[in-house]
Order: structure tokens, then sequence, then C-alpha cells
């Protein structure tokens, strides 16, 4: 694992023991600015800035930068009452991919404090298989029943246990291509 990464990683891992992610706005921008902030603080002069470059990834074009600065009020306006709204809402908030780096680490923490928030469970990320998600993400801007059903079923109201969390942190690790050395 490179410098950057494991640090990212040690920082995860901080803003839960250290309970930081209970001062971060749930399911809004500004949140997820502030977790990426907290993970890439240091590591990435961006942290936290909305990308002003276009990206891409696997041949998959994101949103625009250009337009990220209209549609991501847009994304923040989505209701998130349940389930479905809340994974909508993230699919949004991907294909928008407002960072330069560090989207799926960011967003997937982002998405387990709003499930907590609003349905009072959240995913246990090691029990989602890397491909079926990774495919399930691919194919969710067209449909999200998919990723709604491979989430649903790993939804656990544990929302609280540490183990749950932290693999769940190393998961999100190893969907980038990152090898965890626990």
């Amino acid at each position: 694992m490179q410098n950057i990464d494991k640090k990212s990683l040690e920082n995860a891992y901080r803003l839960f023991e250290n309970k930081d992610i209970q001062s971060m706005e749930v399911g809004t921008l500004k949140g997820l600015q502030q977790i990426h902030k907290y993970l890439f603080n240091n590591l990435y002069d961006f942290a936290g800035e909305i990308r002003e470059v276009n990206i891409s990834k696997g041949g998959f074009r994101f949103a625009n930068s250009l337009y990220l600065k209209e549609i991501l009020p847009k994304i923040e306006e989505m209701p998130q009452s349940n389930f479905e709204e809340i994974i909508a809402k993230y699919v949004e908030m991907n294909i928008a991919h407002p960072f330069r780096e560090g989207n799926g680490r960011t967003m997937r923490i982002w998405l387990d404090m709003l499930l907590k928030q609003q349905v009072k469970k959240v995913v246990n990320w090691q029990n989602v298989d890397k491909e079926v998600y990774l495919s399930a993400m691919e194919r969710s801007p067209i449909n999200d029943l998919e990723l709604r059903v491979l989430l649903s079923e790993n939804l656990t109201d544990d929302v609280d246990d540490r183990e749950i969390i932290f693999k769940g942190i190393e998961q999100s690790y190893y969907y980038e291509g990152y090898e965890v050395e626990c």
C-alpha cells in the first residue's frame, strides 16, 4: 500500500476512533467534503475541494467539472428519508464524482452515516463481494435495482460495532485496489 493510501486509511480509522465523524454533517455536500478533507488532509492539496478537472475511470466519464456547481446542490436536495431514496442519492453523487481522487472511499462512509441516521442501519461491507459491487455500481446510472438489492441484503443494525465499521473501511480500500494489512 502506497504511503498516501496508508495515511488516508489511518485517517479513516481515526475519524471513527476519535468520534470526529459525529461532528460532520450527514447527507450533505458539506458533510461529504468534510469526510474527504479528513481522509486526505495533508496528503492532497485538493482535499475536500470540488474538482475543476474532468475525470474518468475504466472508460466511464464522470460528470463534467463545468456542471458540478450546478448539479451538486440538486443532488444534495434529493430526498433521503428511506433506503431507496438514499441509494438513488448515492448513485447520483457517484456519477458526479466531486473529487479528483478518493470519491469511493469518501462516499461509502458518507452513505453509511446517512443510512445510520435515516434508517438506523449501515452496510456490512465485509459481506459485499468486490466484483459484484463494482458491477452493480457500473450499471447503477441506468438502473439502481441491482445495487439496492445487494446493499439491502447486507444491512445491519449494528451501527456502532467497531469491527463492522473498521472492516468496512478496509473493504472500501480493497474495492479501490489496495491490499490492506491488518
